[in-house]
């Protein structure tokens, strides 16, 4: 029977291939697959293994779903689907053939092969005093040894968490792998988190060791120091320590501990890891609550890392090595696949960018990198679009032209590279649950990528996997009859209006930004009420030094101003003085909106500009430029019942 840490799965009907080694249980009865499409990546045979056509939609929507969905029969040795134990062991979701069926391997074995393969090749790039320091495959490896080395003689325990707490750089990632080498469990800590926040998380990750970037970030934890229960010590990987504390390191120092140590209690603990073992816990950014540890094992990373590599088609030396920039949050899973473990997996170069890359310098550190591949956050593209978008203004007719050629050329070349982007992965499983008239439900998965638990919660971790086994990801989205999907939007952020019409948010604030190039930031409301209305922000100036938005507005918010003729150069002089030319455009361009609405309860009523753009600084936006809702909606309470009296 189960304990209260771990559900187990029961067992199912035999299906047709591909068949899981270890399975889920059947859905109740066939009429509840009425409201359910799945999408698993199931392949001609080649060689004995399932390979995918180019060019082919794997399982598009209508090819018989149904059989799809039936799991088949379980193994002997009945295991655990999840657990919230931080020393906790998962059945892994293995098929037996196909993609699904690669070996499992741990963190270590996964970067061993690569420094077998790649050993030569530089890994990582800092640049320090105008100058690219790099690592190669072989070094880097040999620093995370030495990390390891030192975390145990510092006292790491096994299953207890390594926090870093820093921007973007090579010691961030060798903190983290060294970690995991250590039989720890990597931690990563958003930098714009509190004092406060930072204890929550170093306590219920059972930290035993810190590493922090700078001075800043010290005096951040020493604020809470008292109350950090499992800590044993701190080190510091940028700048001088300006006053020396009992169990407080510098980099070097830490590096140079576990050189004395003899290697052999590390491949102790190396011999005993196994791939269905936590080895990193990446924490949600606790918007709504208390942030959630999400437990990823040593499979969830390496597997995922291989079959993302493979979907994505990326290159390997000596053929090509593909080059990447960091500069979202590690603390971030998506930066983490992006920064460290893809590369990894391929050869890849990865190359930091500066600590201020969201406020402004990321440009520069691409255009001196150049990399071949590149993960955006939406505000990110947006940025990059303004920045084009102000050069093409300022340019001549001739080189507008040019630059249109140029640009449809590029569009053409890389839409037909991402043929099939937006597909499952290979070896994953989707469907859409509870689907409405128009087939939109919440997408859920199975497969090897999805997580083991949340650490010591297991009420949430079962709102999330359900007793199938599936995983319920609180995304809305649909699937197209090609086997896209389709994201669109969150269903904690739907807006239930009054009379009981669910209204996505996000496709429409898209609308409005693409419709009202002078909006910045748009955020519907009207949740219970009557009727939608919409809090906008104007495109502004931004101070590089602190994040913070500026009154001075932006150079395509200066150019849209002038070509309605009015003389506005601020948003406190649009606002302040509720310029008629400015206002007109919005209201024309809302009205532009609403012609495309489904409905009339998803037309928008009432709008407002308010006097400032929002920002991670300001709280209104998280880490990764994500719109807090709940935090938006309180800050502009006032404003926000204003629509409705």
């Amino acid at each position: 029977m189960p304990n209260e840490h771990t559900v187990r799965a029961a067992v199912a009907k035999p299906v047709p291939s591909p068949v899981l080694l270890k399975s889920y249980r059947a859905l109740p009865d066939d009429s509840s697959l009425n409201n359910i499409n799945v999408n698993t990546a199931s392949s001609p045979v080649q060689n004995g293994l399932h390979v995918p056509e180019k060019g082919k939609t794997e399982n598009p929507e209508g090819e018989n779903p149904q059989a799809e969905t039936h799991p088949p029969n379980m193994g002997e040795d009945r295991c655990a689907l999840w657990t919230v134990r931080r020393d906790g062991e998962v059945q892994l979701r293995m098929e037996k053939f196909g993609f699904g069926s690669e070996l499992p391997m741990t963190v270590h074995q996964f970067m061993r092969d690569s420094v077998i393969k790649y050993g030569g090749y530089m890994a990582l790039g800092t640049k320090k005093e105008k100058e690219w320091h790099m690592l190669s495959y072989r070094e880097y490896y040999n620093e995370c040894w030495r990390a390891a080395k030192s975390f145990l003689k510092l006292g790491l325990e096994r299953f207890h968490g390594v926090g870093i707490l820093g921007f973007n750089s090579a010691e961030w990632l060798i903190a983290d792998i060294g970690a995991i080498f250590a039989g720890g469990l990597a931690v990563g800590i958003y930098t714009t988190n509190s004092p406060d926040a930072c204890e929550y998380v170093l306590n219920h990750s059972q930290t035993n060791i810190l590493v922090v970037e700078n001075e800043i970030q010290l005096n951040k934890i020493l604020q809470v120091k008292e109350k950090l229960s499992y800590l044993k010590a701190i080190i510091q990987y940028r700048g001088q320590i300006k006053e020396k504390m009992p169990d407080l390191y510098s980099w070097d120092e830490f590096i140079a501990m576990g050189a004395s140590m003899p290697d052999e209690p590390l491949e102790e603990i190396l011999e005993s890891q196994k791939p269905n073992q936590c080895c990193t816990l990446i924490y949600t950014s606790g918007t709504t609550g208390q942030p959630k540890g999400v437990m990823l094992s040593h499979d969830n990373i390496t597997w995922t890392s291989g079959m993302a590599t493979s979907s994505l088609t990326l290159s390997s030396p000596p053929d090509h090595q593909e080059v990447v920039v960091s500069y979202l949050p590690l603390s971030h899973v998506a930066a983490q696949m992006m920064d460290i473990w893809l590369p990894m997996k391929i050869g890849g170069t990865t190359y930091f960018a500066q600590p201020d890359a969201l406020k402004g310098t990321l440009s520069m550190t691409l255009r001196e990198v150049r990399p071949t591949a590149f993960l955006g956050v939406p505000r990110v593209w947006e940025k990059m679009q303004e920045k084009m978008k102000e050069a093409g203004a300022a340019s001549s007719s001739f080189k507008k032209k040019v630059a249109t050629w140029a640009k449809s050329v590029g569009l053409q070349k890389n839409v037909k590279r991402m043929n099939g982007c937006g597909k499952v992965m290979h070896g994953c499983r989707n469907l859409i649950h509870q689907k409405d008239e128009e087939g939109v439900g919440e997408v859920c998965f199975w497969g090897r990528h999805v997580f083991m638990g949340y650490l010591d919660m297991e009420d949430k971790t079962r709102e999330a996997i359900d007793e199938w086994g599936w995983l319920h990801s609180g995304d809305l989205g649909k699937m197209d009859s090609s086997g896209f999907l389709y994201i669109t939007g969150r269903i904690k952020e739907l807006i239930i209006t009054a009379g009981g019409e669910n209204v996505p948010p996000v496709p429409i604030e898209d609308l409005v930004k693409e419709k009202i190039p002078i909006i910045s930031y748009a955020m519907l409301v009207g949740d219970k009420a009557k009727f939608l209305s919409i809090l906008l922000t104007l495109k502004c100036e931004v101070n590089l030094d602190t994040g913070e938005p500026q009154d001075e507005l932006s150079p395509e918010a200066l150019e849209f101003c002038q070509n309605l003729g009015s003389n506005s150069k601020k948003v406190s002089d649009i606002i302040n003085g509720r310029d008629p030319l400015v206002y007109k455009a919005i209201e024309k361009g809302i009205e532009e909106v609403n012609r495309e609405a489904t409905s009339n309860a998803q037309k928008i009523q009432k709008w407002m500009i308010l006097e400032k753009d929002f920002s991670i600084v300001g709280g209104e936006l998280g880490p990764t430029t994500k719109l807090k809702r709940p935090v938006v909606a309180k800050m502009y309470q006032e404003q926000i019942e204003s629509f409705y009296q």
